[in-house]
Parts: C-alpha cells; structure tokens; sequence
C-alpha cells in the first residue's frame, strides 16, 4: 500500500521490516513472489528494488517460487507460505489481506487468522 497503487514500494516493505525490527522483533520474514526480482515493465511499476535483495542477504526476505509456461508467468500462492509459516512459529501475520480462503481450508487456521492477523497503514513514510 505505500506505493498507493500506482507501484509496488519496496521502500514500504522497508519501513515496515524497521518498524517491528526497533521494537525488539528480530523474527521477521517477507515473502515476495520471485517474480519481482525481474526487470520491471510498464505496466508492473516497481521501485528500490534493490531493497528486496539487501533483505534477502540478511535472510529476512524469501522470494516464493514463480516459473514461465507457454510465455504465462505461474506463480504459487504465496498466502499459504505466510499463513503456515506464522501459524508454525506462533507469529502474528501482518497483511491487509483478510485470507478467508485459507480460514475455511484449515480449521486450526481460521482461529489463528481471526487472532493474529495485524492489519496495517502508510501515511506517506510513517508505518
């Protein structure tokens, strides 16, 4: 969300990793369909993509897998990464997405959701 729609903001994804990170939260993973490690087109605006490298080296930041076939990108669905990883290592999720997909396919993750999923918002660089 902090780059308003128009871009994908990796400097978001930053002031978000630091905001938890000064608070003592040293446990921390972002995933990122791997895709967004490509040379942006016109269409798929993205910006400070060095930001998702530098996390990656710190091992805070996980691309999820995503392939070509036919000249279609397929990717994995990416929620199912999160969810599982937080539910596994009893953290919270913080996305604006409400995952009520995946709260209907796992009864142990309806709960989880419903209790650990912190929402978030950007005004301009304030988390």
């Amino acid at each position: 969300s902090h780059g308003n729609k128009e871009v994908f903001s990796c400097r978001g994804i930053l002031l978000a990793v630091q905001w938890f990170w000064n608070r003592g939260h040293k446990d921390i993973t972002v995933f990122v369909p791997s895709w967004r490690k490509e040379q942006p087109r016109p269409d798929v605006l993205i910006t400070d993509q060095y930001i998702l490298h530098d996390l990656e080296k710190k091992k805070i930041l996980v691309f999820t897998p995503s392939r070509r076939v036919g000249g279609k990108r397929v990717v994995c669905y990416d929620d199912r990464f999160i969810v599982k990883l937080a539910h596994e290592s009893d953290g919270i999720v913080v996305s604006n997405d409400t995952y009520r997909d995946l709260q209907n396919e796992r009864p142990e993750w309806k709960k989880f959701i419903e209790e650990r999923l912190l929402m978030y918002s950007f005004v301009n660089d304030k988390y």
